[in-house]
């Protein structure tokens, strides 16, 4: 009798050790066929937009139609609004501010030269994902327009400001170096580069009379990348 006793008590905790696993094996089954769903329900309603934002420093070339070139320092940054038409190729603009600094001489004499832009860029990004985790590349190409808003010519003797205005037209590109570093933002090293295709002419009241250009501007800074 008491072996039967042990036995039906044995029966009774196997069958509900096997209604407690079946129970467990559900509810990964149901984990397992949701999972994808949630994920793919997730990505879709990940938004398309994302906020871009770089900053860094480098120098480039002034071109002169009839005085010498010379030199100029860079201290530049751009926030950009990018939507993302699909997976990798989007469509980004905003705006940007280049701080222009460097010494040159012409006709008037030696000067140290001054001068804050602000750009206008239209570009295609491309978001390149690699086989190493949490990194990417984040690349941009298109054109610009900049204003003049101050430019200032410092002479031995003598202060000229507002020589060049008026707007110019280029072209840029830039590559990022891009670690994810939280679900929504990322971070890494930009490099930039761009060249002006179109001249500045400077104002027939200026001293200096001729027509100007940038060219072969080079950069190197951060990028920061926030998906809305």
């Amino acid at each position: 009798m008491r072996i039967t006793r042990r036995f039906q008590k044995l029966k009774i905790k196997i069958m509900k050790q096997s209604k407690a696993m079946k129970k467990i094996k559900l509810l990964i089954l149901i984990t397992i066929i949701f999972s994808p769903i949630n994920s793919s329900a997730q990505e879709e309603n990940r938004s398309k937009f994302s906020i871009i934002g770089n900053g860094g420093f480098g120098y480039g070339i002034i071109e002169n139609d009839s005085e010498p070139n010379y030199n100029m320092n860079s201290d530049n940054g751009e926030i950009l609004l990018n939507y993302k038409i699909n997976q990798i190729v989007g469509i980004s603009t905003g705006i940007g501010i280049n701080n222009l600094s460097g010494n040159g001489f012409n006709s008037v004499g030696n000067f140290y030269h001054e001068r804050r832009l602000l750009k206008v860029p239209l570009l295609f990004t491309m978001d390149i994902k690699k086989s190493l985790e949490n990194f990417r590349i984040f690349v941009n190409l298109g054109f610009y327009g900049q204003n003049i808003i101050k430019d200032e010519y410092r002479f031995l003797n003598t202060t000229q400001k507002e020589v060049f205005d008026g707007w110019n037209f280029g072209a840029q590109i830039g590559i990022g170096f891009v670690f994810d570093m939280f679900w929504n933002m990322s971070a890494g090293i930009n490099l930039n580069g761009q060249s002006d295709f179109s001249k500045f002419e400077s104002n027939n009241n200026a001293g200096i009379n001729d027509k100007q250009k940038m060219k072969d501007l080079s950069s190197i800074g951060i990028i920061l990348i926030i998906e809305l």
